[in-house]
């Protein structure tokens, strides 16, 4: 694996490296190449806002944020981005890191597709939340330095991510469509699943057993 010779670097201590080899087992190479720049443009954006997040936490909450899409944590079908959650927390817990810390990690994960929110909390959530966006939706891409965004794409490139990481969203959640009802996958779905409608939310309100 290549290394980045500047800029944010990878925690090297053991409970990272065992998450990097816990996580590149559960998920494919997309993914695992997609969580990794998560976390360093992330960091970026740490810098940029002078934020100081735990590097550990919060790679721990980059690399396990897709998890649920191939590994759904029990068998209650739930948001993948809670089964990531929770494989994040047990992960942690089993390391022997503190509940609190657990539990930031659970938070940051389980609502890294939630608008509006993990910026007003705790910096590993707000960083990996911003992390995400960069990545996916290129959100603060142009606010980042080009010459590190380059070495990162060169340490972890993206291939045809745009269309890899929609068919992986895809087939995660194909299975249990209900439970993106009124997220931001909702319409990924919808798009590229023959025939499927998701109840909204007005149908569920002039839906409910009250008269008016």
């Amino acid at each position: 694996m290549q290394e980045l010779t500047e800029g944010p670097e990878i925690p090297r201590t053991a409970v990272v490296a065992e998450a990097t080899e816990r996580v590149r087992s559960m998920i494919s190479p997309v993914i695992y190449h997609h969580s990794r720049r998560v976390y360093l443009f992330g960091l970026l954006h740490a810098r940029r806002l002078g934020l100081r997040p735990n590097r550990e936490l919060l790679y721990v909450s980059a690399m396990f944020h897709d998890v649920g899409l191939a590994h759904p944590f029990s068998e209650v079908e739930q948001r993948f981005e809670v089964d990531g959650a929770d494989h994040a927390r047990r992960f942690l817990v089993d390391s022997g890191f503190p509940v609190s810390a657990a539990e930031t990690v659970w938070a940051a994960v389980a609502l890294h597709t939630t608008p509006g929110i993990p910026g007003r909390m705790a910096p590993e959530i707000a960083v990996t939340q911003l992390g995400v966006l960069t990545d996916v939706l290129g959100f603060g891409l142009d606010e980042l330095d080009p010459h590190q965004v380059e070495e990162i794409v060169a340490a972890h490139p993206r291939g045809d991510f745009k269309n890899e990481f929609l068919r992986e969203t895809v087939e995660g959640l194909r299975h249990r469509p209900e439970t993106a009802n009124g997220t931001v996958n909702a319409d990924i779905l919808e798009h590229f699943i023959p025939g499927l409608r998701l109840t909204t939310t007005v149908e569920r309100v002039l839906g409910s057993p009250w008269q008016s």
